[in-house]
């Protein structure tokens, strides 16, 4: 497949362009005009470059990728060796940060969601970035979903608040989305589940009485490009590969 042809394809499926982004999205780096072979994870590190260089792929595709707005724009370091790797390697990096997000059935919350059980009824916050809906079974407690999660995901999330909380309807938003909680809380969740916890957030979990459950930024965002990746394959005919570089935050 060329280059822009795919480029072209994850652009019409997951339109960046009606969002306002913290990152460019789309292609970010380019390297050789076709590609066979394509590395999905989460996060551009240096690890996941490593992986695609060994294992001889054409482009990487992630979630979290380069240049985000108020960094250093300085090549140096870190940055430098990174794009030095898919440079030297003639090797294409594409990002898709909330568009991967918000997208209602390969998204990191459809993905979620789907994972878990839960249906979604309705949306909330900024882009309908949230979701809110009803959970996988009825009169489950806080305390018995988290340990579901637990189970799925493979880590053990961070619970606050009143685990014997019954939840009738969960709301939540992958990633750092801690941010949403109180509008998660407008919206009539009984829990709010995200990827990552702030200080604030523990004292708005206790003074509520709307539990939160932190089940981590990487945990929560494996889903959405790892479905990307089976689109690819299935849609695009790509050897479309994801590997899950563990992350513990």
């Amino acid at each position: 497949m060329h280059l822009i042809e795919l480029q072209s394809h994850l652009d019409n499926l997951l339109d960046p362009a009606r969002l306002k982004d913290y990152c460019p999205n789309g292609l970010q780096v380019e390297g050789r005009a076709e590609v066979g072979r394509v590395l999905c994870g989460v996060t551009a590190s240096q690890a996941l470059i490593d992986h695609a260089v060994r294992g001889g792929h054409d482009a990487i595709l992630v979630h979290h990728g380069y240049f985000w707005r108020g960094e250093d724009g300085r090549i140096t370091g870190i940055r430098r060796r990174r794009l030095q790797a898919l440079l030297a390697n003639d090797i294409s990096l594409f990002a898709y940060h909330l568009p991967l997000d918000v997208h209602p059935e390969l998204g990191n919350n459809a993905q979620l969601g789907k994972l878990m059980g839960w249906e979604a009824e309705a949306r909330f916050a900024e882009l309908d970035l949230g979701w809110i809906g009803r959970p996988a079974a009825a009169a489950e407690t806080a305390e018995q979903l988290m340990r579901a999660l637990a189970a799925r995901l493979g880590r053990d999330p961070m619970l606050v608040g009143d685990g014997g909380r019954q939840v009738r309807r969960v709301a939540w938003c992958t990633g750092a989305a801690q941010g949403y909680f109180e509008q998660a809380i407008a919206a009539g969740a009984d829990l709010f589940v995200s990827g990552e916890i702030s200080e604030p957030t523990v004292h708005l979990a206790r003074e509520s009485g709307v539990p939160y459950i932190a089940a981590g930024h990487h945990a929560t965002e494996r889903y959405g490009v790892l479905a990307l990746a089976h689109h690819l394959r299935a849609t695009c005919g790509l050897e479309a590969e994801f590997v899950d570089l563990d992350n513990p935050v």
